[in-house]
């Protein structure tokens, strides 16, 4: 008896089964270069997808995109600690969120020296020269004790060479002075 073969029987997949797929798979590259949004975007089209386990895995991954792209809500005890942070943020070269803070800072206390002291290093290492040399003038006068952290600070070593840091950081001791009169010369 000859055992007869049946032909194979072509598998035809669901089409909303491979846009799933698709989706779910783009989410994924998203979600590991950190684009949060997008890969939202792409797994929430995975969502519609007949396959139950792609589905539930698409869901977990949505909300690790929901916690990542919460925007944690600082708030500080003072305005010291509000600049700490800001000054932080120098240190890790986010200078454009520093900047925010440093401007919402001086809208809140706009004679403080200390902030005004950190927005002339940030300025500084921004290269913004004259906005830097302005606003460290500003520091100075406020608390004149700030030159001698200014002169090892370096935040201000793009400055260093600059002829009118060096004269804000060592003023002449003679400037403000009256200038004694010259001694008229004798009669013989």
């Amino acid at each position: 008896m000859a055992l007869k073969i049946a032909p194979k029987k072509q598998v035809t997949e669901d089409p909303r089964h491979t846009q799933a797929v698709q989706s779910y798979e783009s989410g994924l590259r998203a979600l590991q270069e950190h684009k949060f949004e997008k890969a939202k975007g792409h797994l929430q089209k995975a969502l519609s997808g007949p396959n139950k386990s792609l589905v539930d895995r698409a869901q977990v991954h949505i909300l690790t995109c929901d916690k990542h792209m919460e925007k944690p809500t600082l708030q500080f005890k003072t305005t010291e600690e509000h600049y700490d942070y800001a000054v932080s943020l120098i240190n890790v070269g986010d200078y454009v969120t520093a900047r925010e803070h440093l401007d919402k800072l001086l809208k809140q206390n706009p004679k403080a020296e200390y902030v005004l002291y950190g927005l002339a290093a940030l300025h500084c290492l921004t290269g913004h020269v004259e906005e830097s040399l302005k606003t460290l003038n500003e520091a100075v006068q406020a608390k004149p004790a700030l030159r001698f952290q200014a002169r090892n600070d370096g935040d201000f070593q793009n400055l260093a060479e600059d002829p009118r840091f060096t004269e804000l950081l060592y003023p002449d001791p003679g400037v403000g002075e009256i200038e004694p009169q010259e001694e008229e010369a004798s009669a013989y």
